[in-house]
């Protein structure tokens, strides 16, 4: 299908959405992939996360790029080749890219109930603010989630973890806004973090505040 949803945070962001509906095939007739990318989809057990791929690089060509243009570093991170920042996410049925001129990072999640039988590995700080037994514990889990997941993938460094090194700052789902933090190594970086909720799934970016 046609693009989801497009966001524009600010004049130097943009944010945009795709909602998986075609066919591996049909995804894959109209683009072009790397070498090394084409062995990365070939490779895919899963064929939702052949179509995720795919049609992250359907988002690519409405930013005007080609997978030729993305390339990644050693921690794994995407960049672009004319220098502008990059971040991509997919979670079954919805994939995501946000470009920017400053560093930037995006997620995308379903809202599951499991989520809080691994709450404990990426909730410390925000222990403090939530209610277990509140009716939007699963949604606040999931905006945490994103929010930290776009955290790690904007800072890529090896050793960062979302317990020890990360916190948001309490917020209502109505807001759709908040602050987080990552402290790493003596240094504290602050960012304003953006979310909000689509088909049972949650979307959250993170830009330097």
């Amino acid at each position: 299908m046609p693009i989801y949803k497009t966001l524009t945070p600010n004049s130097q962001t943009t944010v945009k959405i795709w909602k998986i509906t075609e066919s591996y095939e049909d995804l894959l007739a109209p683009i072009t992939l790397n070498p090394e990318s084409m062995k990365r989809v070939l490779g895919m057990k899963s064929e939702l996360h052949r179509r995720g791929f795919l049609s992250v690089r359907h988002l690519l060509a409405a930013f005007g790029y080609t997978d030729a243009d993305l390339v990644y570093d050693q921690n794994g991170k995407p960049h672009l080749k004319d220098g502008k920042h990059i971040s991509i996410t997919h979670s079954f049925t919805f994939s995501a890219v946000v470009v920017s001129d400053t560093v930037v990072g995006i997620d995308v999640e379903k809202q599951r109930e499991k989520i809080g039988v691994i709450a404990h590995k990426f909730l410390d700080y925000e222990n403090v603010y939530l209610d277990k037994e509140a009716t939007d514990y699963i949604q606040k889990l999931t905006v945490i989630w994103c929010i930290k997941e776009s955290l790690y993938k904007l800072f890529a460094t090896p050793g960062l973890s979302f317990l020890q090194h990360t916190l948001v700052i309490p917020f209502s789902i109505e807001e759709g806004a908040t602050i987080a933090w990552i402290d790493y190594e003596e240094k504290k970086h602050r960012y304003q973090t953006t979310f909000f909720e689509f088909e049972g799934f949650t979307c959250a970016y993170a830009l330097p505040a």
